[in-house]
């Protein structure tokens, strides 16, 4: 048997990044997921840096507008429904979370985990080798109607008292941030500092082999299953050896719960399938995140053309994606870009591992302390990697954090 100090499961961004901030602490670590770096949703994501992604989705607002995105053919949001009454449960305790106290409380742990996600960046992609990956800029939601922006509404609110900067634009304005957008919409928003990665998974490939440089170990190998020991270690199973760890951290992404449910640890974990659309050579520009905020749909500007990001669909993990959910986001790109050259589109789809209270899992795990919890990120996985990694990587050496870990304890569903 191979013998590790620590074992990270999941060769995402957050798997990465944890990987890393480990070995800084001096240990010994291996990487062991059945897919190379970056994949899944890592390879998928809309490369936002929402160093402001504070505002939790389990609001009343989204309450009250759910009916109507399920009953809209092209509306953000989709529950296949032979998965309804499996999802129900957790869109229950999502209901639950909404209130004005956990919200803020909720607020408060991501602004903790993301708001210097710009900066780690910065600096793990200089010592990658690849600082242009990492772009300053804003977020920029457009609206299509003239309306009055009330920055004291609850989204806004939360954002500007831990500090954001927000400017509302009006019809001119937006074109003078944002030449290529349409002249269509007549309201802006643009909230920042923040930043974006231009590739996400040459990020990860870059970070990955920053990592292997290090002396790290990264195996390509399906886990099966992990089994506490006498000794207090970990047996990582995988299909063709039995692994073992002083400790294991699961970044296993919308997989992560498979691997703690026989070990009794529950965890709500769902997956919200995201599509995204590539054009490559559109002729546009964009220096900005755009968020086109009818359609709930983020626009990047990438090393390979033009990204759009968007949708939740509730399906399970390991269904089919439904590639008309990425063919909604093409006519949503001409509507953006009316002079962009569309010809040339490419998609993709990916789960994005989520909790209802719209708080990643992060901490040793109940009755079985040795192995933590780093996922459940949701939309905000490659925001909130590096911030995640610090606290991990303190808790592998039994570093007592400097943040409040209950908000994102993985036993607060029990």
């Amino acid at each position: 048997m191979s013998k590790h100090q620590v074992i990270v499961i999941g060769a995402g961004i957050v798997g990465i990044c944890n990987a890393i901030a480990a070995q800084k602490r001096g240990l010994n670590v291996c990487v062991v997921d059945r897919l190379p770096p970056g994949e899944a949703c890592s390879f998928g994501n809309a490369g936002v840096l929402a160093a402001w992604g504070c505002v939790p989705m389990a609001t009343p607002e989204t309450l009250l507008e759910t009916p109507k995105w399920l009953f809209s053919s092209n509306g953000p949001l989709k529950i296949q429904w032979r998965y309804l009454p499996k999802v129900i449960p957790w869109l229950a305790k999502m209901a639950m979370s909404a209130n004005a106290a956990q919200m803020e409380r909720a607020a408060d742990t991501l602004f903790a985990l993301n708001n210097s996600t710009v900066e780690h960046y910065q600096r793990l992609a200089k010592e990658a080798g690849v600082p242009e990956l990492i772009v300053e800029s804003n977020y920029l939601h457009v609206f299509r109607s003239d309306r009055d922006i009330d920055l004291n509404q609850r989204a806004y609110r939360m954002r500007r008292d831990r500090g954001a900067n927000i400017t509302v634009l009006k019809h001119g304005e937006i074109r003078d941030v944002e030449p290529h957008l349409s002249p269509d919409y007549q309201t802006g928003l643009l909230i920042g500092p923040q930043g974006h990665t231009v590739n996400p998974n040459r990020l990860v490939t870059a970070l990955a082999s920053l990592f292997q440089r290090g002396g790290g170990e990264i195996r390509q190998v399906e886990v099966q299953s992990l089994a506490t020991r006498n000794d207090n270690g970990v047996d990582v199973v995988t299909q063709s050896e039995t692994l073992v760890a002083d400790k294991v951290v699961v970044s296993a992404g919308a997989w992560s719960h498979r691997l703690l449910n026989p070990l009794g640890v529950r965890i709500p974990l769902e997956a919200e399938r995201g599509y995204h659309v590539r054009f490559a050579d559109t002729g546009v520009t964009l220096s900005n995140t755009v968020l086109e905020s009818e359609h709930y749909v983020v626009a990047n500007a990438m090393e390979d053309g033009l990204r759009l990001a968007g949708t939740v669909e509730f399906a399970g993990v390991d269904a089919p994606p439904d590639w008309s959910r990425a063919e909604m986001l093409k006519p949503v790109a001409r509507a953006m870009f009316p002079d962009a050259d569309l010809s040339t589109a490419e998609v993709w789809s990916g789960p994005r591992p989520a909790l209802p209270d719209d708080l990643p899992a992060v901490g040793p795990c109940l009755n079985a302390p040795n192995i933590i919890a780093a996922f459940g990120h949701g939309h905000l996985g490659l925001t909130g990697a590096p911030g995640t990694a610090e606290i991990v990587s303190g808790l592998l050496v039994d570093e007592t954090p400097n943040v409040d870990l209950s908000p994102v304890d993985p036993g607060r569903f029990v």
